[in-house]
C-alpha cells in the first residue's frame, strides 16, 4: 500500500478557519444587536421613561385630556378612512396589473410607487396648491362652502396619498406569483367574475393583503409630514397624535408629549409583532 501524504498547512488551517469564522459570526451579532439597542430599544426606553417620570396619574391624565382624545380620535378616523379605501384600490390596481395586458400598465406601476419617491411634505404641499384658498380649485370651493385644507377632508387626501402603494405593492408580487390558471380553471367551469374573486383569489392572497393592510394602517396613524401641511394645526379639530406630540414637547410639557408619543409607539410594537405572526404565516404556507 502505499501512503498518501498530507500537506499539513491545510490540516492545521481548518481549525484556525473554523475559529475565525466562529468570531466573526459572533462580531456581527454583536454589532448588531448593539446597533438595535442603540437606535431601536434604548429610544423607546426613553419614551416610556420620560411619559411615566412623574407617576400614572400624570400619564393617565395627559391621555385623557380633551384635546389629546381628539387628536387621537381623528387619528383612528382618519386609518378608519384610509385603509378601507386603500384596500379597493391595491386589489383592483394589482388585479389589473397582473392578469391583463393594456396600454399604460408600466406608467400605473410608475404612479403606485410615486409615494415612495415624493417627499410627505411635498405632497401636502400639492393638495394645497390644489384646494387651497389661491388653490386651482379654492374659489370654486370656497363658493360652495366645501373645506379640504385645514380639515379632515385634506388629512384624509394626504394620508390617502403616502399610503396607497403598500396593498398593492404588496399583492402585485403575490399575484405574480401565482399566475391565472385557477381563475382560468373556474372561469371555464363556470364561476363568474365575482364567484371567480371570492372563492379563488381572495383565498390566495389574503395573507399578503393582510400584510399590506397592516403596513398602510401603520404609516396611517404615524403619518407627519402631509399632515402638518393640510392640517393647520387647529388643536383639538385637525391635530393628529404625531402633531399634537409636537405642539406639546414645543411648549415644553415633556410629560405629556412622552405619553402620547408612548401611546404611538406601543401602536408600533402591536403592529410589529403582527407584522411577524403574518410573516412567519406566509413563510409556513410557501413551503
Amino acid at each position: 500500500m502505499v501512503a498518501i501524504a498530507t500537506r499539513p498547512g491545510r490540516e492545521a488551517s481548518r481549525p484556525a478557519n473554523r475559529v475565525g469564522g466562529v468570531f466573526l459570526r459572533g462580531l456581527l451579532i454583536a454589532l448588531a444587536l448593539g446597533f438595535l439597542a442603540i437606535f431601536i430599544a434604548l429610544p423607546l426606553v426613553i419614551v416610556f421613561t420620560e411619559a411615566l417620570s412623574r407617576g400614572w396619574d400624570a400619564y393617565v391624565a395627559a391621555l385623557v385630556d380633551p384635546i389629546a382624545l381628539a387628536s387621537i380620535r381623528l387619528t383612528l378616523l382618519t386609518a378608519a378612512i384610509v385603509v378601507p379605501l386603500n384596500l379597493v384600490f391595491g386589489v383592483m390596481a394589482a388585479w389589473a396589473i397582473t392578469k391583463f395586458e393594456f396600454r399604460g400598465k408600466s406608467f400605473l406601476i410608475t404612479l403606485i410607487d410615486l409615494p415612495f419617491s415624493v417627499s410627505p411634505v411635498i405632497s401636502g404641499l400639492v393638495f394645497v396648491l390644489m384646494f387651497g384658498l389661491q388653490g386651482w380649485f379654492g374659489p370654486w370651493l370656497k363658493e360652495h362652502d366645501i373645506k379640504i385644507i385645514f380639515a379632515v377632508p385634506g388629512i384624509v387626501l394626504a394620508t390617502m396619498f403616502v399610503t396607497f402603494p403598500f396593498v398593492a405593492r404588496e399583492l402585485i408580487p403575490v399575484m405574480q406569483e401565482q399566475g391565472t390558471q385557477e381563475e382560468e380553471a373556474a372561469i371555464v367551469l363556470g364561476a363568474s367574475g365575482w364567484q371567480t374573486f371570492w372563492r379563488v383569489t381572495l383565498p390566495n392572497i389574503k395573507w399578503g393583503l393582510l400584510y399590506g393592510l397592516l403596513l398602510c394602517n401603520a404609516r396611517a396613524m404615524g403619518e407627519f409630514g402631509a399632515v402638518s401641511v393640510v392640517s393647520g394645526h387647529v388643536r383639538g379639530i385637525t391635530n393628529t397624535m404625531p402633531l399634537h406630540v409636537e405642539i406639546l414637547y414645543n411648549e415644553y410639557n415633556f410629560v405629556a408629549a412622552f405619553a402620547v408619543a408612548s401611546l404611538l409607539a406601543m401602536l408600533a410594537i402591536v403592529t410589529l409583532i403582527l407584522k411577524s405572526l403574518l410573516e412567519w404565516r406566509l413563510h409556513k404556507v410557501h413551503l
